[in-house]
């Protein structure tokens, strides 16, 4: 009962720290997605209304036989089935998607986040563990982010990578996060579908206007996947240590019905060997 009530202390102030740290993630990712999402709709209006082709780096498509794959976990347990969610995401595509790259050796697995790290070294040995940035989330500043998306989306330029995808969670709510798999490199550009179109006037033309907006734009969804992470992973520690306290008490509860069960049973003992001596004594 001590050891269990111990823990129980252990788990309630876990709980605290977590939900005060989700505060300030919740708060870091609610303000940055309005602005992520009107970025990314400004681009595909845009997009879908100039004329001829655009010419840009980063939406070239060309058949993938190189791939990057950013598995972005946390670095510390004890948040339920976050971290594995994220994992299983990002298996699935490995061992589906991209099989064929993995048995020619030109899959790439960048880890942020020691927990994805740990389990690629041990488990994917035959590919290639990206590891220069597990400990990103010591620093989650844009001017540091920045720097890591732009090394992506340079290495997809010059034809280190293929295709880039990215394994993240997702923030909900603080008891609802989920997995997520996106794709990151190359840009998905989306013509409109429809007749009319908008008369925009590109200055000084709508190549140069998309070669500094879309980079741009990458660096925000990047430190967007960064910031719905680090949401998701004290949202879910701050459930599952919830979880765990209402287990202790519980647990406490039942060990403490069994120890008033033993501690009758051998008071009942002890009284019924009294009666006897005491009767035999009589006798």
């Amino acid at each position: 009962m001590a050891s269990v009530r111990s823990t129980q202390q252990i788990t309630s102030a876990m709980k605290m720290v977590s939900a005060a740290k989700l505060r300030r993630a919740q708060d870091a990712i609610t303000q940055l997605r309005p602005y992520a999402i009107k970025l990314n709709s400004m681009l595909k209006n845009i997009l879908s209304n100039v004329d001829g082709s655009v010419s840009n780096p980063y939406g070239t498509s060309r058949e993938v036989k190189k791939t990057l794959i950013v598995v972005i976990t946390s670095s510390r347990g004890l948040a339920g089935a976050f971290n594995s969610n994220i994992i299983k995401a990002a298996v699935q595509s490995i061992e589906t998607t991209h099989a064929e790259v993995r048995r020619n050796g030109n899959l790439s697995v960048m880890c942020i986040g020691k927990k994805g790290y740990d389990f690629f070294r041990k488990y994917y040995k035959d590919c290639t563990i990206v590891r220069d940035h597990v400990h990103l989330f010591q620093d989650l500043s844009f001017n540091n982010t920045s720097l890591v998306a732009k090394a992506i989306m340079d290495a997809f330029v010059n034809g280190q990578y293929d295709a880039v995808e990215v394994a993240y969670g997702v923030f909900k709510n603080p008891a609802t996060q989920f997995a997520q798999l996106t794709s990151y490199l190359p840009v998905q550009i989306e013509k409109s579908l429809t007749k009319s179109r908008a008369d925009y006037i590109f200055e000084p033309d709508q190549d140069e206007l998309l070669n500094q907006l879309v980079p741009n734009i990458l660096q925000i969804q990047f430190q967007r996947f960064l910031l719905d992470t680090q949401a998701s992973e004290h949202g879910a520690r701050m459930t599952a240590m919830d979880k765990a306290t209402e287990n202790a008490e519980e647990m406490i509860k039942e060990l403490r019905i069994n120890y008033n069960k033993a501690r009758q049973e051998a008071i009942t003992k002890e009284l019924s060997e009294i009666v006897g001596g005491a009767a035999a004594l009589e006798g």
